[in-house]
């Protein structure tokens, strides 16, 4: 079968199928004497005899039912590689890798993949939890992620980003402080009032700084009471009594015995949607489309 194309195993194919010549010839839009030269130079290529005449018909010899057996396995892998490749152009099948933070699982992120997986069941969806905005980001420029949900992208003009979800920042505060108990948002000069508990900068330099640029902002001075790895360590530090923490709203949903909420006055933060900007991947568009359509939160 060395250097058979398609388009002769279709022939053969068809020949079969329909038992004559003739037939196959109509059913490919070919003149008889075409297919017939056709079907002869084959079996002189591969020195056989792949038909016999049978009344006004013809029928494959056993070496042709071994071609024919073979041939219509390749041409329904091949039709089926096509499918494929359409589905892949039309983003509907494939790979497709996100990287997020935690700010957007325990948010809006979460409704939203469950839709991507409804609508997209063919995608090979994978998904990978980050800590540290640099490193999404640049898993995504160098292409260990195909899209990231993200509070703080890097700028990069090899990154194309969108503002997806907005939702205020709020101070997680241990449920026994005073200032748990003040109706209302918090004012900025709260950060003040007790002892703040941080991801370490070395983990998450972006969110690190952006707190203490709050701190600059409200004219008081950080204090530092603990620091933490992981959402639920930082909020376990909170309900001992270490300070407060400050992160996405979104973060109330996993209602931590002992931890008080309240959002931080005049402030806000946004998940972006940041991939690579030449990306060719349909799989990407795809995954924005349906994220764009997601409803927008409702604020309690």
């Amino acid at each position: 079968m060395d250097g058979l194309d398609l388009r002769l195993l279709g022939y053969v194919v068809a020949i079969a199928e329909e038992g004559s010549v003739s037939g196959a010839a109509r059913r490919l839009h070919l003149t008889q004497p075409t297919l017939t030269r056709q079907l002869r130079e084959l079996e002189q290529r591969l020195g056989v005899e792949l038909f016999v005449r049978e009344g006004r018909g013809v029928t494959p010899t056993a070496v042709g039912r071994v071609l024919v057996r073979r041939a219509a396995t390749v041409l329904a892998g091949a039709e089926a590689a096509l499918a494929d490749v359409r589905l892949a152009a039309q983003g509907l099948t494939g790979r497709l890798t996100v990287t997020f933070a935690g700010s957007g699982i325990n948010g809006p992120l979460g409704t939203a993949l469950g839709r991507v997986r409804r609508e997209l069941p063919r995608v090979d969806l994978r998904l990978e939890e980050s800590f540290d905005d640099a490193e999404m980001s640049d898993g995504v420029r160098e292409g260990r992620f195909d899209v990231a949900v993200q509070r703080l992208p890097a700028r990069d003009t090899r990154l194309a980003t969108a503002a997806w979800w907005r939702e205020p920042l709020t101070l997680f505060l241990p449920a026994a402080h005073p200032l748990a108990h003040a109706a209302g948002p918090a004012p900025l000069t709260a950060l003040g009032q007790i002892p703040l508990v941080l991801w370490p900068r070395a983990a998450s330099p972006r969110s690190y700084d952006e707190i203490i640029a709050l701190c600059h902002r409200a004219g008081v001075v950080p204090r530092i009471g603990a620091e933490g790895r992981s959402i639920q360590t930082l909020l376990a530090l909170v309900a001992a009594g270490f300070g407060a923490a400050v992160l996405a709203d979104s973060h109330r949903v996993l209602r931590r015995v002992g931890v008080a909420a309240r959002p931080l006055a005049d402030t806000e933060t946004t998940l972006h949607l940041v991939w690579r900007a030449a990306e060719s991947n349909p799989l990407v568009e795809r995954f924005r489309t349906i994220l764009a359509a997601s409803e927008e939160p409702r604020e309690e």
